[in-house]
């Protein structure tokens, strides 16, 4: 069982025990150094993480693995506050300049007894609004001296918090590098200056006197350097001016949920979240070796699965809490368009559901965490992948009684539900590889209309920084897979230029394919982007076939094909950022038949077009855009998320990594029948499904010697589901196999019921799946 990050094991759990048992006056604290020295649990200065030790032994006797002595008297944070001798500044400095205070000093507060520590306690019950604490986890205290007043204040910094939306959506980790990392991150918890000290710049002063000695005292003190501080600021008493005057970053606002508050019972203020990069390679120092490390997947046993694969070795804390995670994956893909109590077949499995998705370990991002290393494992096998993201809207408004929903719709008081950012791999064919990014978020009733404030927000404040997330996924997949070209793909919306100047930062990590939305202004008087394009000479032509839409017929385009490399200039209000060489492609369709558009796609790529072989290859990668639109009707209409009716977003995130999970497999086996067609089936599907699939369709009940291959299979799942496979009918679609899978799941059954009475051997248990194929 792995508390606070590591793994009490049923021998340690018993030697615990027997320890209390033995020695009953054995304090706690004693007891988590004993425990620290059989785990051999150190900081990074070998010194015994006896807090965290004390924290997790405190989880565990409120789980009833262990029954801890009662506790002392007493407490590690008990402090006096007798402050009638504290030399503090007691006249009004409101005239005076920063220079009129002589040298200011920040000066560390060493330990709990010295003298400086009563003087930081006195402060900060005396003035500050939380009080002295207690503080969280690591921290530091420090004291504000004036060499001419004495003390002006005072300030903190301490461990920072386990999970920030808007903080963690900026560095663009995981759980598992935030797991990993986040004792890099510091919380400066406390900052006071004396209500009657009110000198201009003195504020952002101390601060910026800080950034430039914290991570050398944390590294003094715990064995490591800090990369980045963050804050909270509450927004209706302050107005965070000092912390954007020493250049700290503001990234968004809480949602003004407290720790451990699942539900949003006990609302807290909403605060403003400040960082400030105490390097400049911040994020990759965040995304450390969990981001930076080639992908390697071992596994002690085989997967029995594909559910497995997927879900199998999920970090939820408890075994049972995977295990049933496993069954429900099985479940849903069983029956992809049934409601959880139809999925889960009986009364006690549909209450074991309704209660997983209730837990507060079963994040959507915890869920989904393996499924991201399955599908880098994927992504690792091809020399090509695009990562190609997309923005989808959930409509809950059919269950209006459901918590946390936001507007989706032009009105704040229309349509309600999630809108879903997602990102899949898909090779050069199409097939997809699997999701390597998952957003998803309500919108803010409040925050309707601030697109007419956009030119005034920072990236991080808009919905559009979804995209520069992404890219960095697609980054950190490039880092992990080296023998891969990653490109992340999007459509016009993601034609947002700090996306560019993201992935010039890095020329040789991911690279990126947009169709351009503006015609944007270049770089040495070359005028705009569509004129210079149009400029160049065609380079080519292509033919591609159009299908029918509507009342136009289906036909065949003929697109001119040119291609250029400019240089852009930014926008008018970011000429902070740099101006940006890319490659354009544009296709321009010519003879269009009257009373029809003619087609026309203009595609910025940091990939190099130096003929017109390349500018095709370009075009063909953003045609496999399209895969991802039939990736959400999947998900929509053959798993049917819409429909689910859990009460709470939270809920539905968790239930919703699950369904994404299953709508991938469905659409994988769609493409997969069509990109390896002779293997044999059971790579895909077990023993029991292929022999009452064909059982069924032959009504012979003695199955083949041989199973048929995936192709055979696949079309006969198909079939079950609506599909004719008539000469003319191609490849059977997304459709007819979710709706096949789900009567195969009953026919495999009742097979399996029936065998049981005319075959005197027992079933064989499931094949395993191979990776490359299921």
């Amino acid at each position: 069982m792995v508390v606070c990050g590591a793994d009490f094991t049923a021998d340690i759990i018993a030697r615990i025990q027997a320890t209390v048992e033995a020695e009953p006056m054995i304090s706690r604290r004693a007891l988590s150094r004993r425990v620290c020295a059989w785990l051999g649990w150190e900081d990074a200065r070998g010194k015994p993480k006896t807090m965290s030790c004390r924290v997790a032994l405190l989880r565990l006797h409120r789980r009833g693995a262990v029954k801890l002595p009662e506790p002392g008297a007493g407490g590690l944070f008990v402090h006096t506050t007798r402050g009638e001798d504290v030399p503090v500044v007691e006249r009004e400095l409101s005239d005076c300049c920063l220079g009129d205070l002589g040298g200011i000093d920040i000066v560390p507060v060493e330990n709990s007894g010295c003298s400086t520590s009563r003087v930081w306690n006195v402060l900060m019950d005396r003035y500050h609004y939380l009080g002295a604490g207690p503080l969280c986890g690591a921290q530091i205290r420090y004291l504000i001296s004036s060499s001419r007043y004495g003390w002006l204040g005072g300030f903190a910094f301490s461990g920072a918090a386990w999970r920030v939306g808007v903080r963690d959506q900026w560095i663009g980790w995981d759980d598992r590098a935030r797991e990993k990392n986040l004792h890099k991150v510091v919380c400066n918890s406390r900052f006071l200056l004396l209500p009657h000290v009110k000198v201009r710049n003195l504020a952002s002063h101390v601060l910026s006197l800080c950034a430039t000695r914290i991570r050398e005292d944390w590294f003094h003190r715990y064995g490591y350097r800090p990369v980045l501080m963050e804050t909270y600021v509450h927004r209706d008493r302050f107005k965070g001016t000092c912390y954007r005057a020493a250049n700290w970053q503001h990234v968004g606002t809480t949602t003004g949920r407290g720790r451990q508050d699942r539900r949003r019972i006990h609302a807290v203020p909403i605060k403003d979240v400040y960082v400030y990069p105490l390097c400049g390679n911040v994020r990759q120092e965040l995304h450390g070796e969990a981001c930076a490390s080639v992908v390697k997947i071992s596994v002690s046993a085989p997967a029995q699965d594909w559910a497995e694969e997927e879900f199998g070795r999920v970090a939820l804390g408890d075994e049972r809490l995977t295990n049933r995670l496993v069954s429900i994956a099985r479940d849903f893909y069983a029956r992809p368009q049934a409601s959880v109590p139809q999925a889960c077949q009986t009364r006690a499995k549909t209450k074991a559901a309704y209660r997983f998705f209730e837990h507060p370990e079963t994040s959507m991002d915890t869920v989904i965490q393996q499924h991201y290393e399955m599908t880098l494992a994927r992504i690792s096998r091809e020399k090509v992948v695009l990562a190609v993201q997309d923005t989808t809207s959930l409509d809950y408004s059919a269950h209006p009684a459901t918590e946390r929903l936001g507007p989706i719709g032009r009105s704040p008081n229309g349509r309600i539900g999630l809108l879903l950012h997602d990102t899949m791999a898909f090779n050069p064919d199409g097939t997809p590889l699997g999701l390597i990014d998952v957003q998803c978020w309500a919108r803010d009733p409040g925050d309707f209309g601030k697109k007419k404030r956009r030119h005034n927000l920072s990236i991080e404040q808009k919905e559009s920084n979804k995209w520069l997330r992404s890219f960095r996924k697609a980054a950190q997949a490039q880092q992990r897979c080296p023998g891969t070209v990653v490109v992340s793909v999007g459509d016009r919306e993601a034609d947002i230029y700090e996306l560019f100047s993201l992935v010039s930062h890095d020329p040789s990590g991911a690279r990126l394919l947009v169709r351009a939305n503006h015609n944007r202004s270049l770089a040495q008087e070359q005028g705009h982007l569509w004129e210079q394009v149009l400029r160049q000479e065609v380079c080519g032509i292509r033919e591609i076939r159009v299908p029918r839409r509507g009342n136009h017929p289906a036909r065949i385009a003929r697109l001119e094909v040119r291609f250029a490399e400019v240089t852009l200039m930014p926008p008018s209000r970011k000429r902070e950022l740099q101006d940006l060489t890319v490659w354009a492609v544009l296709a321009r369709e010519v003879g269009a038949p009257d009373g029809t558009d003619p087609l026309e796609w203009l595609l910025l790529t940091t990939c190099e077009v130096a003929a017109f072989d390349h500018a095709m290859e370009k075009l063909a990668w953003y045609t496999g855009r399209w895969g991802i639109e039939v990736y959400h009707r999947t998900l929509k209409s053959g798993c049917l998320i819409e429909e689910r009716q859990l009460g709470h977003a939270d809920r539905i995130e968790a239930c919703l990594a699950i369904d994404m999970v299953v709508a991938w497999r469905i659409h994988h086996l769609t493409k997969l029948g069509r990109e390896t067609p002779d293997v044999p089936c059971t790579v895909f599907f077990e023993e029991a499904e292929w022999k009452a699939l064909t059982a069924y369709l032959t009504q012979n009940p003695i199955p083949p010697a041989h199973p048929p291959t995936l192709r055979e299979a696949t079309r006969m799942v198909a079939s079950l589901g609506g599909f004719l496979g008539r000469k003319g009918d191609g490849d059977p679609g997304t459709e007819s196999l979710w709706i096949g899978l789900q009567r195969l799941d009953d026919i495999t059954i009742t097979w399996k019921i029936m065998s049981k009475l005319h075959v005197p051997h027992p079933q064989l248990p499931p094949v395993s799946s191979n990776p490359r194929y299921g």
